[in-house]
């Protein structure tokens, strides 16, 4: 054995750079005087997840469970408001709908996914979509399945090494090749599979015992190639998430008035409900008011993979992926853009920005460098601040700020949200440059969607329906977060958790303050005996 030694002067040297370290990383993450921090579980976009929020302590991040407290101190209800507004980009009067405050965490689009083998012969690039199942699963079990995330902001179809595992996207499915997949702290390697058959449903074609799906309710896309995680030693699996050369096929129904909860792989996944089909399906509805979209880069032809046909054998060459099916054209790995934001901050405003990514993976709304400069932002005076964990596990710290309004033009009524909570994020556009922030899911939780893909060679331009929704809150439906339509044993356990709790104190938790209204900032009988008048009810 080696032992090594070191001089007095060494060993100073030694404590004084771990020292040094030290203070950097508690003044990196020091805390701001009577700051709180409150640990969340939130996704960002592009694979970054906030894993806190630093904020005063007398000031509540308003967040779904929050939202409804405040709600009850009125009629029970939310009603978005229809208002006539000048819109400083027009200075014309137009008719919003307006959401207040909305929270700093929006919903989650789960879905259930599966795969197969079916493809296409070599130098056959393109995608195919699918209404029905085609190919043999790849697990060799009809009923295995994964669940993932319903995310617009993916450029390409990303499996977890779980997932992938799970699924059977192994050995002879994947190709040699790699692609670098890009966090706000770094970046981690991906396989490129070979192409194969991907299928998603919304979480309600899982059957409630978890064991079976309904292959009925089943689209998807074959010969597509996917991005798959290595296995993540040191770091986080990368997300499972069905990106846009998926949706762009597709017409998505996503309903916030009916909540679907399903177990698997011992977690529970709460989400509003999905529906995906094919263009003009009957069972897709229609909403009064329509935000245009565009599939950008512009010039997007069909999804396909690229391969070089290049390998060690010339005579042999080998045409697998070698990078992995986007949506392609004139440019490539095209998303989903809102065409037109303003957003207003005081005396600041910054007018028809056309470079905000609609993306429904993410859960907040985020804003780039040039945005929060024009709205007279500072980064170094937050009036929150947000711990962003990125794809390598790494954590840095990002500014947060409530700017006046959020507004989106619209065909029926504009959209418009006050006092929106915003993260200061540079993120990197399918176009080039930055991005001027990101459409989040948080300024949609009061909401019924549809989002009409297309955008690519002779289909129309990708459209956002919305219609906003009048739903009772359901008294002590406090677990998960944001609620999943029904009280029982999760609602009782969160409620235990907060008994006797003050408001400001450690354990208080104001989704379990439930009565009287307003509440009173207390978690005692009054608010046990109001969950109990609800035991077991659902909203659906």
């Amino acid at each position: 054995m080696c032992k090594y030694q070191y001089s007095d002067r060494a060993m100073k040297a030694i404590k004084t750079l771990l020292l040094t370290l030290l203070l950097l990383s508690a003044t990196t993450f020091a805390a701001r005087k009577d700051w709180k921090r409150t640990d969340v579980n939130l996704r960002a976009g592009t694979g970054r997840t906030i894993k806190a929020i630093h904020h005063p302590a007398d000031k509540q991040i308003p967040t779904r469970a929050q939202r409804r407290k405040q709600d009850r101190t009125t009629d029970d209800t939310y009603t978005a408001t229809d208002q006539t507004y000048t819109a400083p980009s027009t200075g014309t009067a137009v008719t919003v709908n307006v959401v207040d405050s909305p929270p700093v965490d929006g919903f989650v689009p789960w879905i259930m996914v599966t795969a197969t083998d079916k493809r296409k012969d070599e130098l056959e690039l393109e995608a195919t979509p699918r209404n029905s199942i085609a190919g043999t699963f790849l697990s060799g079990s009809p009923d295995t399945y994964v669940v993932g995330l319903f995310d617009t902001g993916a450029s390409a179809h990303v499996f977890g090494y779980d997932s992938s595992t799970t699924l059977g996207i192994t050995g002879t499915h994947l190709t040699d090749n790699y692609t670098v997949i890009s966090g706000v702290t770094g970046s981690v390697d991906a396989l490129i599979s070979q192409p194969l058959g991907v299928y998603i449903a919304g979480l309600d074609a899982i059957d409630p015992n978890g064991a079976t799906y309904d292959t009925s309710k089943l689209v998807g896309e074959t010969n597509t190639s996917i991005m798959v995680g290595t296995e993540p030693i040191g770091r986080p699996d990368l997300p499972t998430a069905i990106g846009s050369p998926m949706s762009v096929f597709f017409e998505t129904s996503i309903r916030n008035d009916i909540t679907v909860s399903r177990n698997y792989n011992a977690q529970t996944y709460t989400g509003p409900d999905i529906q995906l089909r094919n263009h003009g399906h009957p069972d897709i509805p229609t909403y009064p008011n329509t935000i245009p979209l565009e599939l950008r880069p512009l010039g997007g032809i069909n999804v396909s993979y690229i391969t070089t046909g290049l390998g060690d054998d010339l005579l042999n060459p080998d045409f697998s992926p070698t990078a992995p099916s986007i949506i392609t054209g004139n440019a490539s790995q095209s998303l989903f853009f809102v065409h037109s934001v303003d957003l207003t901050e005081g005396t600041y405003n910054a007018l028809d920005r056309d470079r905000f990514m609609l993306d429904t993976g993410a859960q907040v709304t985020v804003i780039g460098s040039r945005v929060a400069a024009r709205l007279g932002l500072d980064p170094a005076s937050p009036e929150f601040e947000v711990e962003i964990q990125g794809v390598t596990g790494d954590i840095s710290m990002e500014p947060g700020f409530y700017i006046d309004t959020l507004d989106i033009p619209a065909l029926g009524n504009w959209f418009q949200a006050t006092n929106v909570p915003v993260v200061l994020i540079d993120i990197a556009s399918p176009e080039g440059g930055t991005l001027d922030g990101i459409i989040g899911m948080n300024l949609f939780t009061d909401c019924n969607l549809v989002l009409r893909g297309g955008g690519l060679f002779l289909q129309d331009d990708p459209v956002l329906e919305y219609e906003f929704i009048d739903t009772p809150a359901l008294t002590g439906d406090i677990a998960p977060a944001g609620g999943d339509g029904q009280v029982n044993i999760l609602d009782l356990q969160t409620f235990a958790a907060s008994w006797l709790a003050v408001e400001n104190g450690t354990y208080y938790n104001p989704a379990a303050d439930l009565a009287p209204t307003p509440p009173d900032g207390y978690i005692d009988y009054r608010d046990f005996s109001a969950l109990a008048n609800n035991w077991l009810t659902t909203t659906n």
